[in-house]
């Protein structure tokens, strides 16, 4: 019972048989459509979002089974501001601000698959997010905010 699995990044909810799925799982002998048609059934909640996705093939009886993850920390930031780009120049351009309550949504989100072993951590991991992505989280430099975290600043929101 030698099993496969393929890795694809697809926008949510619009799979289609061509590229990237239908190269990778051409070999395997699978019908597509049903591939594709579940696909875009547990992923049409994160439509317009690129989400990552398994399929484990059985390559004896040809039958699969599909994983979800979650979309990208910068994706989910992006759709919670309504931002199109994040900054060409992070640091010395800032194209938003991230308030903190938004920060702790990405994490409890995103949990499962952080570093993190608890939601203060989590959120912290958000806020480096925004450092990269040109934006400032309540109103300052996303490393100030970390700080703020940690001395306790932000304890009453980040409760577990």
């Amino acid at each position: 019972m030698a099993k496969d699995t393929v890795e694809v990044l697809i926008e949510g909810g619009s799979a289609t048989p061509g590229p990237p799925l239908g190269p990778a799982l051409g070999p395997f002998g699978i019908n597509m459509m049903q591939v594709v048609d579940e696909i875009n059934s547990k992923t049409a909640d994160f439509a317009g979002m690129k989400v990552p996705v398994k399929v484990i093939i059985d390559r004896d009886t040809k039958d699969f089974e599909i994983e979800i993850g979650t979309p990208p920390t910068t994706a989910l930031i992006m759709q919670e501001l309504g931002i199109e780009k994040a900054s060409h120049e992070p640091g010395l351009d800032i194209v938003n601000d991230l308030p903190i309550e938004t920060a702790l949504k990405i994490a409890r989100m995103k949990f499962d698959s952080l570093l993190s072993n608890d939601f203060k951590a989590a959120t912290k991991e958000v806020m480096g997010t925004c450092v990269s992505m040109g934006l400032s989280v309540d109103g300052k430099d996303p490393r100030e905010a970390q700080k703020d975290v940690d001395a306790g600043k932000y304890d009453d929101i980040l409760v577990e």
